[in-house]
């Protein structure tokens, strides 16, 4: 499929020929209202939408909510949040502005509207990224430009999916944070250990830099335990401060993923990791600069 102009804007994409084709607002009951499947939210917080309910009953919905047909009824592109606090407030028509799009622009409409938000969590941010990346065809760089993001907080927003699924649930529920996950991340390579660090953190209610230091001191007890049991490994060695600052070092700057893996003889090997021939195109050029083609 050929790679979409992502990051137009929500105000050119609205504004296209499809939606001057038919301006005009209708009323639509909500029953005839279908959720976007390509929305990336997916968890609603109760409170907020009792407050927009609550407003809705008093003033009505200021913003109509942009749908496209399906079938007798219309899917929702943008304004899921407020169909919902609609029927809890009780309304008979909700207005909407239809709009023919495919699904390729369904899914980047919903997708750029989101991230443009301040209130989708980062396990959302992260899952919207990645859709991105693989229904698009885009590096973190070019995501990272199109979306208005650095090239960093991209890759490591994307991170946070390689934690175990019940970590990222803890994170969408809000018993842990952002910064919890990006501390876990440095026991990734051990995932059970992760998981009972995780559970600490969560019973105790620790604050990151506590985490922080908690995820230290593990890996400082791991590596001594290894020691004792044989000569340095590479595992224990892998969780040598220095050499991890070198990796996320890495990692930032390539904006992929990178591993050092040390040997025992003192040298090691260095992990680059890419998703597309067009990643691997953009870290060679980065690295070796040239004609090598």
């Amino acid at each position: 499929m050929p790679k979409s102009r992502l990051g137009r804007g929500l105000s050119q994409l609205i504004s296209s020929n499809a939606l001057s084709q038919s301006r005009a607002v209708i009323e639509v009951t909500p029953d005839r209202l279908q959720p976007n499947p390509f929305q990336p939210r997916r968890s609603y917080d109760a409170t907020t939408l009792n407050e927009l309910a609550e407003s809705i009953r008093e003033q009505g919905i200021l913003q109509p909510l942009l749908v496209r047909p399906a079938g007798d009824n219309y899917q929702i592109i943008l304004g899921e949040r407020r169909w919902r606090a609609a029927q809890e407030a009780n309304l008979e028509t909700i207005p909407c502005i239809v709009q023919e799009v495919d699904d390729h622009q369904t899914l980047e409409m919903a997708l750029i509207e989101n991230l443009h938000r301040d209130d989708l969590n980062a396990v959302e941010k992260a899952r919207a990224y990645q859709q991105l990346i693989d229904d698009f065809g885009f590096t973190h760089e070019e995501l990272a430009k199109h979306i208005g993001k650095s090239r960093s907080a991209i890759t490591n927003t994307l991170r946070l999916l390689q934690l175990p699924e019940e970590v990222l649930a803890s994170l969408v529920e809000g018993n842990i944070s952002e910064g919890h996950g990006r501390a876990l991340l440095s026991l990734e390579d051990n995932p059970d250990l992760l998981r009972e660090v995780w559970q600490t953190v969560e019973s105790k209610q620790l604050s990151v830099r506590a985490t922080e230091e908690l995820v230290r001191e593990v890996l400082r007890r791991d590596k001594a335990q290894v020691g004792r049991r044989r000569s340095p490994s590479a595992t224990s060695l892998a969780s040598d401060p220095h050499l991890m600052a070198l990796g996320e070092h890495l990692q930032e700057t390539l904006a992929t993923e990178v591993k050092i893996r040390p040997k025992k003889s003192g040298g090691g090997v260095i992990l680059i990791q890419y998703s597309d021939s067009e990643e691997l195109q953009r870290i060679v050029e980065y690295i070796a600069p040239g004609d090598y083609l």
